[in-house]
């Protein structure tokens, strides 16, 4: 099977670490598939690495750098930065929502998964596909299934 390359939105690696433990479950679900391929930006490291290093979190940050050194990185440019202009004027995107969508994006990613709900604006561009934590654990939940999983049929 091939590798899906995997925008991790920094809220997934937030939630991996200190999520309820039904969140935290879907984070890691998403962690541990093998299938995956990850790419992060140095936007999502600015959001994960600062507040476990003041806090003096030493775990948590350790967790956070295994993750981000695995992963491939989506390089920062002017270009990323216009098209994150250009995205956030189109679709009314939050400004660091645009950010890590141009990073994806740019980095030619198959999906960027997020825990954001999907009603909001990043999950209802179409520019790059977007899979949202939130509404496939809202979807399972119906199903009264108890292992997470992204699979479209599940």
């Amino acid at each position: 099977m091939t590798e899906r390359r995997t925008y991790l939105d920094a809220n997934v690696l937030i939630a991996a670490w200190n999520g309820d433990p039904d969140t935290r479950a879907w984070a890691r679900a998403v962690l541990d598939d093998p299938d995956r391929r990850f790419v992060v930006s140095d936007f999502v490291r600015l959001e994960v690495l600062p507040k476990p290093a003041f806090h003096g979190r030493a775990s948590e940050l350790a967790f956070m750098e295994i993750i981000l050194s695995a992963a491939d990185s989506a390089p920062v440019s002017a270009a990323l930065i216009s098209r994150a202009l250009t995205m956030a004027g189109k679709h009314d995107l939050h400004p660091l929502d645009a950010l890590h969508l141009a990073s994806a994006a740019q980095a030619g990613v198959d999906e960027l998964v997020t825990l954001e709900r999907p009603e909001k604006p990043m999950c209802q561009q179409t520019e790059v596909k977007v899979v949202s934590l939130r509404a496939a654990r809202d979807r399972q939940a119906g199903a009264a299934t108890s292992t997470p999983s992204l699979k479209p049929d599940a």
